[in-house]
């Protein structure tokens, strides 16, 4: 698939590698289902976000599954769209913490430095979680332990499927923000008052602009 040998040319292809199991996965789910995002964003968030400009990751757990919401990055969907509900506690979150009010696609924040990553890049429409334990895990997991060996690296972890990654981050060379998810099953349990994005620059010599 082209979005793969796209993939292999980046910073982040010199690294990580794509197993047979999950080449098969991605051309075979491709060709037999309505899978999101779309191909050609499959990779996005490497793209927009290269390496050796990684600062933060935002760790997500599947795609939206729902046409026209996912666009290869965590939480963001386009402007011309309804927020979904995570992203709605998001945006409120972000309010109540900084005082910014922000648009639903996040592309901005990924120019600077935030990977906005799942730990599955791929879902079947209309079925949550539908590729979750199909060999997305060690591709991700490849991914958190390379920027833990980079150091100086903000996880925040949201929920707990993001934070069982937890245990690949030396919080000794990084920084670990982690709360309740921002899904509104879980938002007043904790992520609701946790100020991640100010904790984030808090840490950073070169704050994000959150606003953009």
């Amino acid at each position: 698939m082209e979005a793969i040998e796209k993939f292999r040319k980046t910073d982040w292809g010199n690294e990580i590698s794509i197993g047979t199991d999950l080449e098969n996965l991605i051309n075979s789910e491709y060709q037999t289902n309505t899978v999101f995002p779309k191909k050609e964003n499959l990779f996005k968030a490497f793209e927009l976000t290269p390496l050796n400009q990684t600062k933060v990751v935002i760790l997500g757990q599947d795609p939206y599954h729902e046409f026209g919401q996912a666009q290869g990055l965590s939480f963001s969907v386009p402007n011309d769209l309804k927020a979904p509900p995570s992203l709605r506690n998001i945006q409120k979150e972000l309010v109540d913490d900084l005082g910014i009010v922000h648009q639903n696609d996040l592309t901005p924040w990924a120019k600077q430095g935030v990977l906005l990553l799942n730990t599955a890049l791929t879902v079947i429409e209309s079925k949550a979680n539908s590729h979750q334990g199909m060999f997305w895990e060690d591709f991700t997991k490849q991914v958190i332990e390379l920027l833990s060996q980079k150091g100086n690296v903000v996880f925040v972890l949201w929920g707990k499927n993001a934070q069982s990654y937890r245990r690949f981050v030396d919080d000794n060379k990084n920084y670990i923000i982690s709360s309740a998810h921002p899904s509104p099953l879980s938002a007043y349990r904790g992520f609701f008052g946790s100020r991640p994005f100010s904790k984030v620059n808090s840490y950073l010599d070169h704050p994000i602009d959150w606003s953009l």
